[in-house]
């Protein structure tokens, strides 16, 4: 997903999502905030990057063994590119469902200006994410054999 938002950023000029944003809604959520009118207009937390980033990886490390326990550890020994796709693309209803609203975006970037290109961003990023699953699980087979 990150290799694909570089990609992304060099090649074309377009941004990726903003981790500081995703770090602000899990600082807030201590103090029992878990949605904004805008989280942008939110006022900044102490360390909201830092927590954001790592909430980024946490979050993909959780979802690679989702996948290895939706599909049995049999998979790692011979991995398709379908199952990790399908997973990748399946994760995409977490940001619709629960983050976009919560950042007061609507359900599925509803209400974001450029709500079609939020929505392609998101797909696009996802599916990255799915083919990065099989890759990575490619590489470990490989580094094991």
């Amino acid at each position: 997903m990150d290799v694909w938002a570089v990609f992304l950023k060099r090649a074309l000029g377009i941004v990726s999502a903003n981790y500081c944003l995703v770090g602000r809604w899990f600082c807030y959520m201590p103090q029992g905030t878990f949605t904004h009118t805008s989280i942008a207009d939110s006022p900044k937390k102490p360390f909201e990057c830092a927590v954001g980033w790592l909430g980024h990886y946490v979050i993909g490390g959780l979802y690679a063994l989702l996948l290895v326990a939706f599909v049995s550890d049999s998979w790692l020994m011979r991995p398709t590119l379908l199952p990790a796709l399908l997973f990748g693309v399946g994760t995409l209803f977490v940001p619709f469902l629960v983050m976009h609203p919560a950042f007061g975006l609507g359900v599925a970037a509803s209400k974001a200006p450029n709500r079609v290109q939020a929505r392609l961003k998101s797909l696009m990023a996802h599916t990255a994410f799915g083919i990065g699953l099989y890759v990575s699980a490619v590489g470990l087979n490989h580094s094991w054999a």
